[in-house]
């Protein structure tokens, strides 16, 4: 299987065969799940200080927050500018 790598903004770099479902942080359900998340220690800010636009869930229950839009971060998903990395020889 290879390993897909996915930009989420300033260098920041998450597993994108991790990643379940890509969101606004808006809605009240949403934010209720950051703040699950950061009381469990499964938080992971990537925003560098800037307002969160998009929030990441992972299958491992991690919740990421970037400053990238979800759009931008779904199209990073779909397109060849995701990196890959196969098997190490």
């Amino acid at each position: 299987m290879e390993i897909k790598m996915l930009n989420i903004g300033f260098g920041n770099i998450v597993s994108a065969n991790r990643i379940v479902a890509i969101v606004s942080p808006e809605s009240a359900p949403i934010k209720r799940i950051i703040n699950e998340a950061r009381d469990k220690g499964t938080l992971i800010d990537a925003t560098y200080g800037r307002r969160t636009r998009a929030v990441i869930i992972t299958d491992s229950e991690h919740v990421v927050l970037s400053a990238v839009q979800p759009e931008t971060v779904a199209n990073r998903l779909g397109s060849k500018d995701t990196q890959e990395e196969g098997p190490s020889s």
